[in-house]
C-alpha cells in the first residue's frame, strides 16, 4: 500500500485559466420516421449531420442509406450539412422518410 502527497498548486480552475464553457455548443435532436418512431441524438451544432445519419442507419439495420431520406422543416437535408447551417435548436425534429422513386397515374 502507497500513499503519495504532492504539495498543492496554484489554484487553476477554469476561472483562472479563463476557460468558458460553450454554451448550446451540443443540443439534443430527435428522429422520427413515419411510423412515429423516435431516436434521440445529441449532436455539437458544429458537427456534419452525416454522423447522425449513420447513427441512425446503424441504429435500424439499414443497410441501404440511400433508400430513406432526412428531412427538416420540409426541405431535405444534406450530409455535409450541420445543424448550424440549419438553423437547428435543441429539441427540434428530423423527419426520416422512405425514397419515392417514380410517381403515380
Amino acid at each position: 500500500f502507497f500513499f503519495y502527497s504532492f504539495p498543492r498548486m496554484a489554484d487553476s480552475t477554469s476561472s483562472s485559466l479563463d476557460v468558458k464553457p460553450k454554451v448550446n455548443e451540443i443540443i439534443q435532436i430527435k428522429v422520427a420516421n413515419q411510423e412515429g418512431n423516435e431516436v434521440l441524438f445529441k449532436i455539437k451544432k458544429s458537427t456534419s449531420l452525416k454522423k447522425m445519419m449513420d447513427a441512425y442507419c446503424n441504429a435500424k439495420s439499414l443497410s441501404d442509406s440511400g433508400a430513406i431520406r432526412f428531412m427538416f422543416q420540409g426541405a431535405r437535408i444534406n450530409a455535409n450539412q450541420t445543424p448550424n447551417d440549419l438553423g437547428m435548436e435543441d429539441g427540434d425534429t428530423i423527419d426520416v422518410m422512405n425514397e419515392q422513386i417514380g410517381g403515380s397515374r
